[in-house]
């Protein structure tokens, strides 16, 4: 029996407001047991009587209680991206990323580890554990939504390859394939897009490894079949479709770093008071809102991830 401990982000299940397209509670029970809560494989194969569309098992809702009335719609989520793989325009990627292919998929593991070696996604998430959590999510472009996710914590994944004590960061890649991805015909970023975090960052419960959102598997314009979610960070920390996890003992040198190191540093910690060479930080847009808000330092999440940069200069350090 999996025992649930509550942290001070939880919400209940009735503090969270129905998307218009979301299944009833009733089928989300049903979803499970018609795939069976420890079937992982019969998540990432779509033949078997279960549409893509289906829910996937899960029980608990992750959030502030702030954020239960301001989930943005699924048409929003799936309709409004970054993701230059499949263009630069917002509404390229829902255009372009159906030439993706995600199952199977495999994700190659190395560096200090004690368990390298590729994986499937069903090996390194373990779906009857998934659970639900609502996340704000920030864009450095000053947009921002509230998005429930459906995904594991990225610790739980990190343990399954058991990284030593030389890991001192964890670096990411994405896919690379110009004939999936059409985007990457362009050289707008220098492919693979690469991102990392601190160990401690990794392993924070906050962050999570994203399978899914709204009840449904990830669309592929959202990062399908796994992506990172780093709430308390701008989205750009988010690597989509992960095919390569390695850990390194050194900082390492990340796309956007590379290709504009006076705008994107490594941290990439939400933080209000320090501009974007080009734009304010400072307020941020709701897509689906008309007015902007005050951006809330660490994106809100200042109680759970404030201690990790205790004596850090968050200025320099961006």
């Amino acid at each position: 029996m999996l025992i649930k401990i509550k942290n001070s982000w939880d919400l209940n299940e009735n503090d969270v407001t129905s998307e218009a397209h979301y299944l009833s509670r009733r089928k989300f029970i049903r979803a499970a047991g018609v795939l069976g809560a420890g079937s992982a494989a019969n998540l990432m194969i779509p033949n078997l009587g279960v549409s893509q569309e289906e829910l996937m098992p899960g029980t608990n809702m992750y959030g502030g209680s702030e954020l239960r009335d301001e989930q943005n719609t699924l048409d929003i989520i799936t309709g409004y991206n970054n993701f230059y793989e499949f263009g630069t325009n917002k509404d390229d990627p829902v255009a372009n990323a159906h030439t993706l292919i995600t199952e199977p998929w495999s994700v190659t593991v190395d560096g200090h580890c004690d368990n390298p070696g590729v994986y499937s996604v069903e090996d390194l998430v373990d779906h009857s554990k998934l659970e639900e959590r609502i996340y704000r999510m920030r864009c450095v472009e000053a947009w921002s939504m509230v998005i429930p996710w459906a995904g594991v914590s990225l610790s739980e994944v990190l343990n399954k390859v058991k990284p030593n004590s030389k890991a001192k960061y964890v670096y990411f890649e994405t896919l690379v394939d110009k004939k999936q991805m059409p985007g990457q015909a362009g050289n707008v970023i220098k492919w693979p897009y690469r991102e990392g975090l601190r160990m401690d960052e990794a392993m924070h419960p906050l962050t999570i490894m994203a399978v899914g959102l709204y009840g449904r598997k990830l669309a592929n314009q959202n990062g399908a079949p796994l992506r990172l979610v780093v709430p308390w960070k701008y989205g750009f920390k988010g690597v989509k479709s992960i095919v390569k996890i390695s850990f390194v003992e050194r900082k390492p040198n990340t796309s956007w770093m590379r290709l504009a190191p006076n705008e994107y540093g490594f941290y990439a910690n939400v933080n209000p008071k320090v501009p974007h060479p080009r734009w304010s930080q400072a307020k941020e847009r709701r897509i689906g809102d008309f007015g902007r808000r005050k951006t809330l330092m660490f994106n809100g999440y200042g109680e759970q991830v404030a201690y990790l940069y205790d004596g850090m200069n968050l200025r320099r350090n961006f």
